[in-house]
């Protein structure tokens, strides 16, 4: 049977997320979960949409891709057309950050996350979404500072980790090898008021039962409980 080395089944890697790490951009973090590390941007850009004008609101989307040195084998670039995986995670991405803030008070402002994988060993998305949510608060924060919005538009916070089902085990916080073996896979989403904004799942190669769907979530929770206290000592 599959056994972990240096953690336990209910024991996500360690989180690490340091912030303003790029000179240029707006506001930037690198978190890292475990071997997974990736780079988060929030830019601003005072045009909206024309849905969004309409309506009179801001915006909020998100850019994903992965760096050709992130993997084991070299991944190319995505030039002209992104890959389909790309496309879904990013889509994640961005619904998730925007359930997080009130558009109308972002009113002509658009806010662009970007999320790209130094580092590739299992959860990038789940990494990129903690991360992109530090980097939009941080963008928010010098929006407010700069007077460029009246109010704050963040509603809570946001982050997110992976479980699965591996050699029949439920654990949290897949790696690349356990994500690989993994019968079930598994991505959730929470706010900070313990509520889900998003829960993907998939049969890989098995079945899950309503006990191991109860695990999941119950370790999940539990992880983002602990990953929303590395954010709070990143944002203050």
């Amino acid at each position: 049977m599959y056994k972990r080395e240096g953690r336990s089944n209910n024991q996500s890697r360690t989180v690490s997320i340091k912030k303003d790490v790029m000179y240029n951009d707006y506001a930037s973090v690198e978190i890292s979960y475990g071997n997974t590390k990736v780079l988060c941007t929030a830019s601003i850009d005072d045009n909206v949409p024309p849905f969004a004008k309409e309506e009179d609101k801001g915006w909020l989307t998100a850019e994903y891709s992965m760096l050709p040195a992130s993997t084991f084998s070299r991944k190319k670039r995505d030039i002209g057309k992104q890959d389909g995986r790309g496309v879904e995670i990013q889509r994640l991405i961005g619904r998730a950050l925007r359930a997080s803030v009130d558009l109308e008070k972002l009113k002509g402002w658009s806010i662009i996350v970007d999320c790209d994988v130094i580092q590739a060993d299992g959860g990038t998305r789940t990494a990129s979404i903690t991360g992109g949510f530090c980097a939009l608060a941080i963008a928010v924060k010098r929006m407010l500072e700069e007077r460029l919005i009246e109010s704050d538009p963040i509603k809570f916070r946001v982050a997110s980790v992976s479980a699965g089902k591996v050699d029949s085990q439920i654990m949290v916080d897949l790696d690349y090898p356990e994500d690989s073996a993994a019968e079930v896979d598994y991505n959730v989403v929470m706010n900070d008021k313990g509520e889900y904004l998003e829960i993907q799942g998939t049969a890989e190669d098995g079945v899950m039962t309503r006990a191991d769907f109860n695990g999941i979530l119950d370790m999940c929770e539990t992880s983002i409980k602990e990953i929303f206290g590395v954010q709070s000592k990143t944002l203050g």
